[in-house]
């Protein structure tokens, strides 16, 4: 359940993220919105989809 609440919430992020990137547009908010996105999925692999013991 909590491999799906995080996709989930990652995949409203992101989504809302894209869509000001699309209507804004400029390359600087794009670049940070990609390593935002990236950082974002990184820290969701590596705390809610790793093995706990």
């Amino acid at each position: 359940m909590d491999k799906l609440m995080s996709l989930a919430a990652f995949a409203v992020f992101a989504g809302f993220l894209l869509i000001l990137a699309i209507y804004v547009g400029t390359l600087d908010l794009v670049l940070v919105i990609g390593l935002t996105i990236a950082l974002a999925g990184y820290d969701m692999l590596t705390s809610a989809w790793t093995k706990k013991d």
